[in-house]
C-alpha cells in the first residue's frame, strides 16, 4: 500500500518530494526531522497508530496537513477530532486522491492550525479560562522526593515514560509526561524547543549552527546544548 500510495501521489503531485516511512515511531522521527508540509498517515501503524501520531503531531507550534488513509470507515470520527485534513478510504483512486491534492495545494499558503487554536476558540465564546501556570514541581531526586520551584527549572527533558528537570544543582525526575507538562507551563517563561525539550526563556544565552546544519541553543553557564528541531526554528528567527 505505502508504494501504491507514493505512485499515485507521484502522478497526481509531480512536484512533491516524497519521503517514506515503515513505522510510526520512524515518521515521527523523519516528521520531526523534516518538518514537512503535509503528511499522509496510515491510521493503523506498528509502533504508532496514525491517531497516535497526529496528536503528537499537534503538539507543535507549526503541525503539518494531516491526510489519513485505511480501509475502515468507523475511524472517521476519530481521524477529524485530530485535526485531519482529509480522510482517504482505500482503495483510494485517483480522481479522489488528485481532489485532496487540489485542496491541499489551495491551502498550503494559509497557516496551518495551531494545536491550541480550539483552546483559544473556546475562551473568545466564554469558555472557562485557563488555570494558572504552574509553580512548583515534586521530582524524584535519587532516593528523596523534592518540592523544586519552577523558576528553578533550567530545562524538561522526556525521559522514556518521565521527564527529566535540569537544575543548577543536578538533575531530577517527574512521572508527569512532557506533552501534559506543556500545558501546565507558561509559554512566555518556557520555550519548547524540541518534541522532547522544553527549555526556560530566561537560561538561553543564545544560539548557534553546527556543521550539520542543526540549530543549537546555548545555555547560561552550562556545556550543553539543546538542539532546536526545524518545527520550532521560528522562535529564535530574531535572535
Amino acid at each position: 500500500m505505502l508504494d501504491y500510495l507514493a505512485s499515485q501521489l507521484a502522478i497526481a503531485w509531480p512536484e512533491l518530494r516524497i519521503t517514506r516511512a515503515a513505522n510510526g515511531v520512524q515518521a515521527l522521527a523523519l516528521i520531526d526531522e523534516l518538518a514537512p508540509d503535509v503528511v499522509f498517515l496510515d491510521i493503523q501503524m506498528p509502533g504508532l497508530t496514525g491517531i497516535e501520531l497526529a496528536a503528537r503531531l499537534c503538539e507543535g507550534s507549526k503541525p503539518p496537513r494531516v491526510v489519513f488513509t485505511t480501509a475502515y470507515d468507523h475511524y472517521t470520527l476519530q481521524a477529524f477530532e485530530h485535526a485531519a485534513f482529509d480522510y482517504l478510504l482505500k482503495p483510494i483512486g485517483m480522481e479522489r486522491l488528485t481532489r485532496t491534492v487540489e485542496r491541499l495545494k489551495r491551502t498550503l499558503s494559509v497557516p496551518a492550525p495551531a494545536a491550541d487554536a480550539l483552546q483559544a476558540l473556546l475562551q473568545q465564546f466564554g469558555a472557562a479560562p485557563a488555570p494558572a501556570p504552574l509553580q512548583w514541581i515534586r521530582a524524584a531526586h535519587g532516593q528523596e522526593t523534592r518540592l523544586i520551584a519552577i523558576d528553578e527549572v533550567i530545562y524538561f527533558q522526556s525521559n522514556d515514560k518521565y521527564t527529566s528537570v535540569f537544575l543548577a544543582d543536578g538533575e531530577s525526575l517527574i512521572r508527569t509526561p512532557l506533552s501534559k507538562l506543556r500545558e501546565q507551563l507558561d509559554a512566555r517563561q518556557f520555550w519548547q524547543i524540541h518534541r522532547g525539550v522544553i527549555v526556560a526563556a530566561k537560561h538561553v544565552a543564545g544560539t548557534r549552527t553546527d556543521f550539520r546544519g542543526r540549530l543549537l541553543v546555548r545555555l547560561k553557564g552550562r556545556d550543553e546544548q539543546l538542539v532546536v528541531s526545524r518545527n520550532y526554528v521560528e522562535l529564535f528567527r530574531q535572535m
